[in-house]
């Protein structure tokens, strides 16, 4: 139990439904009937729609695209208006068009370094919600495998406990 009065584990009762943990890490939880993540907890029954995408690029390796191409850009009218473009030789040319690809370079850089977010959003009672955000591919498959798991227990009435015995074919 944490002192700010969230807790990482499901609550505990006798019912079936409420008791089946799809999923659990610190501060994700994915029961039948709930889904918590931080201190936001929304009934399954209630989310009605769930897509993913991707969240949005990295602010900072935007800007230092959004410089370089500036710069380059800036060289290449100075130089246009300057008539330095007549004077320069091939080598300056493959140069030029080397760092004219240096944004590109950037760009994909940053994405590896630090790629943008999984999002998992979902309606609720007519309104779109941010549900769950992750950077780690594998967990944020694993909570939506869950949450999608629970939203058809859900669907199909509650999670039953499992036969208690196994069929047996006529002899």
């Amino acid at each position: 139990m944490q002192t700010d009065g969230s807790t990482t584990r499901p609550p505990r009762s006798p019912g079936a439904a409420s008791s089946t943990l799809l999923y659990a890490r610190p501060g994700i939880v994915v029961t039948g009937e709930r889904f918590t993540v931080g201190r936001n907890s929304w009934p399954v029954a209630e989310i009605t729609q769930l897509w993913t995408t991707r969240g949005p690029h990295d602010r900072l390796a935007l800007r230092a695209v959004a410089v370089s191409a500036a710069l380059i850009g800036g060289v290449g009218v100075l130089l246009g208006f300057t008539g330095g473009l007549q004077r320069l030789t091939a080598a300056a040319y493959l140069t030029l068009g080397a760092v004219g690809l240096l944004p590109l370079l950037l760009v994909l850089i940053a994405d590896r370094w630090r790629p943008p977010s999984y999002e998992l959003w979902g309606r609720l009672r007519g309104t779109e919600v941010l549900l769950f955000s992750s950077d780690n591919e594998r967990q944020f498959g694993q909570v939506t495998r869950a949450l999608q798991r629970a939203r058809e227990g859900a669907r199909h009435g509650g999670w039953a406990p499992p036969a208690a015995e196994a069929w047996r074919p006529d002899r």
